[in-house]
């Protein structure tokens, strides 16, 4: 019932979501079309009742020429919101096409986070024009966020946020909670500093309502608090968040003071980011801006793949070596050349499966419950019985193909050893790329099916020496 269920919801969710697609794209459509007959008042009563992050989508869907027209027609308050929810290129068309006045009022009113990612991807030129018109406050923020390494949590975190003192009444707090709640990214979690501002404690907006108006903040407040420091990577900040279910983390300097939170939305675009990275580097695709390719130019498709390709060209060409350097074997047993694919692409397929599983358990942390060292053998074991079982199905079929006995054993035993060797290897590849500090997704399906290929192609016609008859090393 418990698997029922979970089914239905993720069933729901992915309706959820097509259902939301689907309004920005009907959206986007009629937008266009009151756009081009000039009904700016329909386009205008056709968008008050969308959702913001719709909205957003369905400005982007629209044509360069009319996406600057579309975002005039939004209200003020809501053109800001829209805004932080539009694709980065979209973003950066229309600062292109809108008037000074309108560029810097957007800029000033967006929230410093998204306002710093914005920043990331203009030119420096352009940065550093739109910090010097930005108010002093905003440009001390901006700058403030841009000083700190990318992907880390000073990139990430804004530093709007409610924080409170420990002599403050719970009605004092819930005032100034009202007060700043319009200015601040969240209220749900709320932070209790010291005159130094060090983070002293931390109080949910529930523990805050319901206290009796009279009882100290520092009285309900919880003193241990988890934090993360501004050069945290961001990876790291995501997995905490995810590990204590927390809206949002604080984020403290070296001092201890604190500086800015990161919020659950900010963490999810992580996510999505590091799993698409994770992917091109599956896929052996040279990574650029994640969210760019399907946007990106023919010839910048083509260099981000071409890179890896001449690599697992030059794997498969030793490949193609060894098996003419072994062509007296072939060329006296024929056969033993038709089941070359299968044993390499078995092999590889077994490779790509345990590094796979052993780079996704990387990156949620769940190997390290198992330990390095058991985790490769325990693949190994694998390995080892999926070839035991596979040599059970290839012996038969491979001794009616070739019609020796001997070809089929040869073709069965390799293939065990091959499997074997695959999983060992496909799971101890990626551990040693992580131990050396590397990236573990280099290491992925591509590669290891290259090595495979290699070790297998030299394992299989050695077999084939020692088992079939007259092809000993001193025949």
């Amino acid at each position: 019932m418990g698997e029922a269920n979970g089914a239905t919801s993720q069933a729901t969710a992915a309706n959820a979501t097509s259902a939301n697609a689907n309004v920005a794209v009907v959206v986007a459509s009629q937008l266009e079309a009151l756009l081009q007959a000039g009904n700016y008042d329909g386009a205008k009563l056709l968008l008050q009742p969308v959702q913001e992050v719709d909205a957003a989508e369905a400005i982007g869907r629209l044509p360069m020429t009319l996406q600057a027209l579309a975002f005039r027609l939004l209200p003020k308050d809501e053109a800001i919101d829209i805004y932080e929810y539009l694709p980065v290129e979209v973003q950066q068309s229309l600062l292109e096409r809108l008037r000074s006045g309108e560029v810097l009022e957007l800029v000033e009113e967006m929230s410093p986070d998204d306002r710093a990612r914005l920043f990331d991807e203009l030119p420096a030129k352009v940065v550093r024009r739109l910090l010097a018109e930005l108010s002093p406050a905003e440009r001390r923020v901006t700058a403030q966020l841009l000083g700190y390494a990318p992907e880390t949590a000073g990139r990430l975190m804004t530093t709007e946020f409610i924080d409170l003192k420990e002599f403050h009444s719970a009605g004092q707090a819930l005032d100034l909670v009202r007060r700043r709640a319009r200015d601040t990214e969240t209220v749900y979690s709320l932070y209790v500093t010291d005159g130094s501002r060090h983070l002293s404690g931390i109080l949910s907006l529930r523990d805050l309502v319901v206290a009796d108006p009279e009882t100290r903040i520092g009285d309900v407040m919880t003193r241990d608090v988890v934090s993360v420091s501004t050069d945290t990577d961001q990876e790291e900040v995501a997995r905490a968040i995810q590990r204590y279910d927390f809206l949002a983390m604080p984020v403290v300097d070296r001092e201890q003071r604190l500086v800015g939170i990161v919020t659950v939305d900010d963490v999810i675009d992580v996510i999505e980011q590091e799993a698409t990275r994770d992917l091109y580097a599956a896929g052996a695709v040279q990574a650029g801006d994640e969210d760019d390719y399907f946007q990106a130019g023919l010839f910048t498709v083509v260099r981000r793949r071409i890179v890896w390709l001449l690599v697992l060209l030059v794997a498969n060409s030793i490949t193609a070596a060894v098996i003419a350097r072994e062509e007296d074997i072939l060329s006296r047993v024929v056969v033993l050349a038709a089941f070359i694919p299968l044993l390499i692409g078995t092999g590889g397929n077994v490779g790509a499966q345990s590094s796979t599983v052993v780079i996704r358990g990387l990156s949620t942390q769940q190997l390290l419950i198992n330990g390095r060292r058991l985790t490769v053998l325990r693949e190994g074991i694998a390995g080892l019985i999926l070839g035991l079982m596979l040599m059970a199905a290839v012996v038969p079929w491979a001794w009616q193909v070739g019609g020796d006995p001997h070809v089929a054993w040869t073709t069965g035993l390799s293939l065990v050893a091959i499997t074997t060797l695959a999983a060992i290897a496909g799971s101890a590849l990626p551990l040693l790329f992580n131990r050396m500090g590397l990236d573990p997704a280099l290491m992925s399906a591509p590669f290891i099916t290259s090595a495979v290929d290699v070790a297998g192609v030299v394992i299989y016609l050695r077999t084939a020496r020692w088992l079939l008859p007259g092809l000993g090393e001193n025949a």
